[in-house]
Formats: C-alpha cells, sequence, structure tokens
C-alpha cells in the first residue's frame, strides 16, 4: 500500500507519468463521436427473389432446445440477416435474441464469417462469396427453462411455437414480400394445431405450404401429447376450432354446456360484427400448470393459455373468461383493421403505440360484452367486474400526473416487464380505462339516438367491412372519429380527446351512469368470488385484493403482492415484498386478514402486523377503520338500464 499525505492529486499524477500538461496556448483536443455503422437496408415493397427453405427441430422438449436451418437464396455481395425484434401483439421490441445460439453460416459447404452489427444487435452481416446461389443458416432457439428467463412455451407435454423465435430473414423487403417453406419435426406420437395449411406429413416432420413471411409470423403453433379439438364453427362459410392442448388427458373433459358457451361467443361475435377475415379460425388453447399463462392475437388464430382447471373447476374461473373473447375480436380489431402506425412492413421497424387505447381499449370492451353476450359470464359478473374496474381507479391517483394516451408508451418503455407502484405508474391502463371510456361512448350513443344506435353499429360500419378479406386495412384517430359520426352525429374529437389526451383526474364513469348504475360497496363478496377466493390453497399462491379499502393486495401465504399509492397500507409503511406472518398478534392467514379488518371498523385501535422482508421483522399499525369494500353496481332506479342491454345476446 502507498500512502500520500497532504500531497496534490496533480503532484501524484506527473509523479505517475499519467499525462502530459500542454504548453501555454496550446489547445486541448476534445473527443468526436465515433462513426456509426452503415445504416441498413431500409425495406422495400418488392418481392425477394427466391423462397426460404425453413426447418425446425422441436423434438428436443426435454432440454428445449429448438434447433433451426434455413436456406436462403442469395446473390453476391452483403447479405444483412434481422431477427424479429418488434413483435405484432406484444407492441413492443421483445424479440428473444439473448435466447439465440450456435449461429452458423455456410455457403457451398464452406463456412462463411457472420457480423452483429454494432448498433442494432438484431441484425448480421454476411459477405457472400461469389458464385453462391444460397446460403445455409443453423442457429438454436433456446427457450426458457424456469419462469426466471422468461415465459415458459415448452415442455415434456405441450409447445407453444411462435415462428418469429426461430426464423432470420433478409433486410430490405417488406416481410409480406418475402416467401417461407417452413417445415416442422415434433417429438414422435405429438398432435399440432395451426392456421397454417399442412402439404404433407413425413412421420413427425410436417411441411406446410409456402407462406410469406408475416403470415409465418402471425401463425403460432401448438402442439402436444394431450389434444381435443372442438368445432365452433357457425356454418361453412365460417369455420372456427377451439384447439386444446393440455398437461393430463383429465384437463380436456368440456361438458356439452361449456361447448355451447364457446360456440355462442363465435355466434355472437358474428352478429355483432356482420362478417370475418380468415379463411378458418383456431383458438390455441393451452390448459397447463407449467406452459405460461397466455393471450396474444393473431389474425387467424390466438394463442390462449390458461391453468388445467379451466374447464373441470368451472365456477372458479370467471375473471378469466374474457380471454377468449378479447383474442378473438382482435381478428377484426388489431389484425384486419390495425392503427396506421402499428402496423410495420417488416419486424424491425418500431411501432408507435399511440393508438392502443382502441386497439386494445376497445377490444377489452367488446370482449366483455361478448362474454357475456355468450353466457360465458352472467350479466351480473360482468357489472361486478366493471365496478371493480372502476373501483380500483377511484383508489389509483396515477391519473392525476399520466394522461391515458402516455401509458399507450408502457410497452415499450418497460418492455411489459413488472414494475413498482402499479396505482402511480398506472401501466398499461388503456385496457381498463379504455374500456370505461368505451362503454362511455356506447351508451352516449345509445343516448342521442333514443336508444336506436350503438357502438355495435360502429363495429359493424368500421370492421365489419370487406368480408373474406385478410388484407390488413389501417385507421387514424380521424377514421374513427369519422366512423363515430356516421353512427351518431356528436362531438366525438373532444369527447375522446378530454378522456385520453388530456389529464382526467377521475375515473371515467359516465358510461356507468348513464347505462343507469352507481359504484357501491358491500361488506359481502358477491358469490363468484366467495368461489374465487375460497377455493385458494397453498400452491395456488394466487392474489387477494383489497385495494378499495386498507389498499393491498396479498398472495395467500401473506405475501404482499402490490400495495395502493396513498393507501391507508401506504401511508403505514407496506410494500411489495414483505410477508405478513401475524396480524393482531395470531398468525396469518386470510381469514384472519379479513376478520381483523371488518373487527377494526368497530374500533379506533390501528390493526397491528408483524411483517417479514427478507432476514428483518418489523411491526407496523394500519390506522384503518373503513371495513371489507367488495364494489358492486347498484340500480338507479327511473333510468333506462342499458348495460343491461349492451350485455344481452343478439
Amino acid at each position: 500500500m502507498i500512502t500520500f499525505r497532504h500531497t496534490s492529486v496533480l503532484a501524484i499524477v506527473l509523479a505517475f507519468g499519467g499525462v502530459s500538461i500542454p504548453a501555454a496556448g496550446q489547445t486541448i483536443q476534445s473527443p468526436t463521436p465515433a462513426p456509426l455503422p452503415p445504416p441498413i437496408a431500409e425495406p422495400r415493397d418488392q418481392a425477394y427473389p427466391g423462397t426460404i427453405d425453413l426447418l425446425v427441430d422441436a423434438s428436443d422438449v426435454q432440454r428445449r432446445i429448438i434447433r433451426v436451418h434455413e436456406t436462403v437464396p442469395v446473390q453476391t455481395g452483403r447479405l444483412t440477416l434481422l431477427y424479429p425484434e418488434w413483435l405484432p401483439g406484444t407492441h413492443a421490441p421483445e424479440g428473444p435474441i439473448s435466447s439465440v445460439g450456435g449461429l452458423v453460416v455456410t455457403a457451398n459447404g464452406k463456412r462463411v464469417n457472420w457480423v452483429r452489427d454494432r448498433v442494432n444487435i438484431f441484425a448480421f452481416h454476411i459477405d457472400v462469396p461469389s458464385g453462391t446461389s444460397s446460403v445455409d443458416v443453423e442457429f438454436e432457439y433456446l427457450a426458457p427453462l424456469q419462469a426466471a428467463d422468461g415465459r415458459i412455451s415448452m415442455s415434456s407435454k405441450i409447445l407453444d411455437l411462435e415462428w418469429n423465435t426461430v426464423v432470420l430473414y433478409p433486410a430490405g423487403y417488406f416481410s409480406r414480400c418475402i416467401q417461407v417453406t417452413p417445415s416442422l419435426r415434433l417429438p414422435s406420437g405429438w398432435q399440432f394445431a395451426s392456421a397454417l395449411d399442412v402439404g404433407s406429413h413425413d412421420g413427425d416432420l410436417v411441411h406446410f405450404k409456402s407462406t410469406t413471411l408475416n403470415t409465418l409470423v402471425d401463425s403460432p403453433l401448438y402442439a402436444g401429447i394431450n389434444y381435443k379439438r372442438f368445432d365452433l364453427s357457425t356454418g361453412p362459410d365460417n369455420q372456427v376450432f377451439l384447439d386444446v392442448f393440455a398437461d393430463a388427458p383429465a384437463n380436456l373433459a368440456v361438458t356439452p354446456e361449456q361447448l355451447r358457451l364457446h360456440k355462442n361467443l363465435v355466434e355472437q361475435a358474428q352478429k355483432l360484427f356482420g362478417s370475418h377475415h380468415y379463411g378458418h379460425y383456431d383458438f390455441l388453447f393451452s390448459l397447463s400448470n407449467t406452459v405460461g399463462i397466455i393471450g396474444l392475437e393473431h389474425h387467424q388464430s390466438s394463442e390462449d393459455g390458461l391453468r388445467t382447471n379451466y374447464f373441470t373447476e368451472w365456477d372458479r374461473g370467471i375473471p378469466n373468461r374474457d380471454l377468449l373473447g378479447h383474442e378473438y375480436t382482435h381478428s377484426w380489431n388489431g389484425k384486419f383493421r390495425r392503427p396506421a402506425d402499428l402496423w410495420t412492413p417488416e419486424f424491425n421497424v418500431p411501432m408507435q403505440d399511440d393508438l392502443l387505447w382502441v386497439y386494445e381499449g376497445m377490444t377489452q370492451y367488446f370482449g366483455y360484452v361478448l362474454t357475456a353476450r355468450s353466457g360465458l359470464r352472467s350479466p351480473e359478473e360482468t357489472r361486478d367486474l366493471i365496478a371493480r374496474i372502476a373501483a380500483n381507479f377511484d383508489v389509483s391517483p396515477g391519473r392525476t400526473w399520466r394522461p391515458l394516451v402516455d401509458t399507450t408508451n408502457q410497452p415499450i418503455v418497460s418492455e411489459r416487464r413488472p414494475v413498482p407502484w402499479v396505482s402511480w405508474l398506472r401501466p398499461e391502463d388503456y385496457y381498463n380505462e379504455g374500456l370505461l371510456i368505451w362503454l362511455d361512448a356506447d351508451t352516449k350513443i345509445r343516448e342521442l339516438s333514443g336508444n336506436k344506435k350503438s357502438l355495435d353499429d360502429f363495429a359493424r360500419l368500421f370492421f365489419g367491412i370487406d368480408n373474406g378479406s385478410y388484407v390488413t386495412q389501417t385507421y387514424t384517430l380521424e377514421d374513427v372519429v369519422s366512423g363515430l359520426n356516421k353512427v351518431q352525429p356528436y362531438d366525438w374529437e373532444n369527447f375522446l380527446k378530454t378522456r385520453v389526451y388530456e389529464l382526467a383526474p377521475h375515473t371515467p364513469e359516465d358510461g356507468i351512469a348513464r347505462g343507469g348504475y352507481r359504484l357501491e360497496y358491500s361488506d359481502t363478496p358477491p358469490a363468484w368470488l366467495k368461489i374465487e377466493e375460497g377455493s385458494h390453497d397453498d400452491e395456488d399462491n394466487a392474489g387477494i385484493s383489497f385495494a378499495t379499502g386498507i389498499g393491498v393486495s396479498l398472495k395467500t401465504d401473506g405475501m404482499v403482492e402490490s400495495v395502493w399509492w396513498d393507501s391507508p397500507a401506504f401511508k403505514a409503511g407496506l410494500t411489495s415484498g414483505m410477508q405478513i406472518t401475524a396480524v393482531n398478534g395470531t398468525a396469518f392467514k386470510l381469514d384472519v386478514f379479513r376478520t381483523a379488518i371488518a373487527d377494526a371498523e368497530k374500533s379506533t385501535k390501528p390493526i397491528k402486523l408483524l411483517l417479514k422482508r427478507g432476514d428483518e421483522f418489523q411491526t407496523i399499525d394500519v390506522d384503518y377503520h373503513g371495513g371489507l369494500r367488495y364494489p358492486k353496481l347498484a340500480r338507479i332506479e327511473g333510468t333506462p338500464d342499458r348495460i343491461s342491454s349492451i350485455l344481452t345476446a343478439r
């Protein structure tokens, strides 16, 4: 060790020869930025010469390694291959490039070097040798092995294959101008479902017909051991199928009544939109406790996934029943018709999300409506869930600083990763606040038209055009306003501007009131919620919300899942990541916690919580005396019951 005492920094530097001091009048040269790499070719709307052969081997389910071989037609010179970055449906740059390994390129049997772009890590540059008509590209996609790696998409029983994870494509062309002939090797005996058209089978190797790159990426494939296909078609001109893959055969037990309700969903959607834009539609549906939950839209199919008990414990699933209706609605809103700045010519051009409150918000609204009209949820259950949405916004003050339109940036800001203090940061509120805004618009149309018109008429006018066409048509805010005015003249531009683009500190509950209801609270949960919460066990460790009262949601083991900003729990110092181990001196159980809240309503004493975070324990007093508060919608007597009309089957 060398110790300097009372020595200047300059003297130390000089002693070690670290710098040279410029002479008087000499100019110090400041650094200048290094040049960026040459730009990657912009996509052009012209055909790529030749067809890419894509062979995907997904048979290694034990190690969850997917091996890819591509043969790409090329010409001599510089070739840039892109790995998809901006993924439709995620609205974000979520391409899993970090899971790509073992990239090898060969030409005429000889290895060719590749160089990753120094700025765009999704781009790989290759100098194609002269006399080369194609290059062979091999790599592995290493699917997540555990939840910490990302959503589990592959298990020993089920595969959710998203083609964007297993393809590289040439830069400089619209994705619709690149032809691909895909093939897939599955584990022995596995069955599959996809919107893709099959060409032929060769044992466990499936050859699909050639298609465009944009259609391939928009056509995921589910496969597995335990599989059933259910026909939901309304007729030969509207073929729709429910393709269910499960962890065990018992999970596939679908009752005739459950099947009827799912058929109703398809029928009600056709009555709403008056058209469809697919050859056949497939609900790709996984029921698994290993493969991750998902809801992702595609034009002619959807990726849907819930836990194994969706059919077998039917009464428990009320909150999730709108999943299929939501993703199905996206075939019209989001896929056939899409915001102009969300449509991109290929998968490495950034998306702009500012109309997600239409793309997702209106879809959330119609998803709820169709779920009720089909009978998958009762009108009363639907009203309870709308009440819960409104009540949650009433105790979430994020709207006091962040306008709704800014939440549409959240998929890009956070790439849909969890964020702390959700009620303050309000990530992706465009879904549920969008639902309330479109309920507001629907009831306004009904009021102004004397209940002769509704948002149903807008759906048919706006999304029901060009029946049978697969060609995406884009829309702008001006198009939405124009469509609303065609249904019912009104100042829709200002209506939307004040609710979406300006700060709106108050929950948009006008649609509830105009619909004939008001938000109230009860100390008794609705019947479906009693079943939902009462059936949770330690294995589920599911979240139970006390948001509208004490301001916290808990796992069944007492782990704090979320704390609402400025709530009594927040003011007392609770945060997510803490675990409640005791309540008023008694070991934590959910019923003990509920009883303590109910007792505190009749007392002035605070609720005493013993909390653990890591190896530390602390006691916190929560001064809350508001009791248990379960939101519900209560009828306003003497007013039109427009919400019931909205939720009634057509």
